[in-house]
């Protein structure tokens, strides 16, 4: 038999083609499935979330991915927790970030990752004061529900910026005190670096302690330059500053208010921040001086004043001498009798000569006594009137009610005068100043009960004329 037809051999390459066909089948197919994957991902992440009212979240510190959307899915934020776990991990860059984060209705998966990634939290603020003491501010910073964390430390006085700060929740009380801290060091050194040479601080710290004194006298920014003025006329004359506040500070340090009037005694004890017993400033800051005062501090109106009492309006009349600073007083005394005062603050003189505080006698007139700093912009500073005694009853020598006949008072006025010639003849000088007592007015009017008796200040020898002090009054 013939032998059959050859069988014809199968090209070679036909199983390469066959698997690179089966290859691109495959990669259209799974190109499909991705695009397709890609396309509904997509709606996903833009189609609105089951949130159904806005809603504030909060992510602790430390969380990580999974914890994160597990919150979110707890809070009806999200709809799938795993969804939002691989939706960050295919997302490019952007690390979610703690902190508490309102959530608008319905928002959608790729908003709530924005949010979270940008940081887009709630901040909340705390206004800290001017003139508060370190030991207030963190009192107040730990009531502050918001902030975490302890304070281990009171930051030294004066050594924070008062202002208005921002924060989350979560953020913690000592880093809101270093961002006190370094503002006020950044402000100081910028502020220091502006001072008149005219004014006589050898040192930052000397122009946050002036500053803290000027903080506490007045809460009236126009005034802030000129109460400076008067402080730093009198360090360069040598006189002390004799402030209220300084005072108060010494008895109750960081603590806060006093609550009371100051005492006679408490004028006289020597305490390393009583100005009217120590020369110079005090050994530290009695406040927080805000920028406004530190301004004013180092660079101060240009003026000769020495003086200053309150005016009755919130603010102060401001002299440079003496006898103007007497007028001031007696008009800001009959305010505060309720009565008409009888003429307007005294206008500074052109040129006056004011005498050394070395050549004062050292017992005067009452009027003499007004304090410097008789107003303050809160309630807990002191009014001239602020000054108690420590005796409750004064023997008025045979006068048992008030007010005393005007025919008695002039006679103990002029028994008081008189005992002030003697015992200290330069203060004739100083009684010949001060104007007569007025013309009896319609409603009896109040009086110094202490005149003419043992209790009289005018006898006292430790008052000093130069002073800023009132004359003590019966509680």
């Amino acid at each position: 038999m013939p032998p059959g037809p050859p069988v014809p051999r199968r090209p070679r390459g036909g199983g390469f083609l066959a698997k690179l066909s089966a290859f691109l089948t495959l990669s259209v197919l799974l190109f499909a499935v991705a695009a397709g994957a890609i396309i509904y991902g997509q709606k996903q992440l833009s189609a609105p979330g089951p949130l159904a009212q806005d809603k504030i979240v909060f992510i602790p510190r430390g969380s990580s991915t999974s914890d994160i959307a597990t919150i979110l899915e707890q809070e009806g934020v999200i709809s799938n927790a795993l969804y939002f776990e691989i939706s960050h991990m295919l997302s490019a860059g952007g690390s979610l970030r703690f902190g508490e984060y309102q959530f608008k209705q319905n928002a959608s998966l790729k908003e709530v990752r924005e949010t979270i990634v940008e940081g887009r939290s709630i901040l909340h603020s705390i206004t800290i004061p001017e003139g508060l003491t370190s030991e207030q501010i963190v009192q107040r910073l730990k009531e502050n529900e918001i902030l975490v964390g302890d304070v281990n430390q009171i930051p030294a006085e004066g050594a924070l910026l008062p202002d208005t700060y921002r924060f989350g929740r979560g953020f913690s009380r000592s880093q809101l005190l270093a961002q006190m801290e370094n503002g006020q060091k950044r402000l100081l050194a910028d502020i220091w670096a502006r001072r008149s040479p005219d004014v006589p601080l050898k040192t930052p710290r000397d122009l946050v302690i002036l500053a803290s004194i000027v903080e506490k006298e007045t809460g009236r920014s126009d005034e802030r330059p000129r109460v400076a003025s008067v402080f730093v006329n009198r360090l360069n004359r040598g006189m002390r500053l004799e402030s209220d506040p300084t005072i108060i500070y010494g008895i109750v340090g960081g603590k806060g208010t006093l609550g009371r009037g100051i005492l006679a005694t408490e004028i006289r004890q020597a305490t390393p921040y009583n100005t009217y017993v120590i020369n110079g400033l005090p050994p530290g800051p009695i406040a927080n001086p805000g920028r406004a005062a530190m301004e004013a501090t180092a660079n101060p109106s240009k003026t000769r004043d020495i003086f200053f009492v309150a005016d009755g309006t919130g603010g102060h009349a401001f002299a440079e001498t003496l006898e103007q600073h007497n007028r001031n007083v007696r008009r800001w005394r009959q305010i505060e009798a309720g009565e008409a005062p009888t003429a307007a603050p005294a206008p500074a003189p052109a040129a006056p000569t004011v005498r050394p505080r070395s050549s004062l006698p050292e017992a005067g007139t009452r009027a003499a006594r007004a304090p410097v700093n008789s107003f303050a912009p809160d309630p807990n500073a002191l009014s001239a009137a602020g000054i108690a005694t420590e005796d409750a009853r004064v023997d008025l020598e045979g006068a048992e009610t008030f007010p005393v006949p005007p025919s008695r008072r002039q006679s103990i006025q002029r028994n008081a005068r008189e005992a002030g010639r003697q015992s200290n003849p330069a203060s004739a000088l100083l009684t010949q100043d001060v104007a007569p007592e007025p013309a009896a007015p319609r409603r009896p009017r109040g009086f110094d009960a202490s005149e003419g008796t043992s209790k009289d200040p005018l006898r006292n020898k430790t008052f000093d004329l130069n002073s800023a002090k009132t004359i003590p009054t019966l509680r």
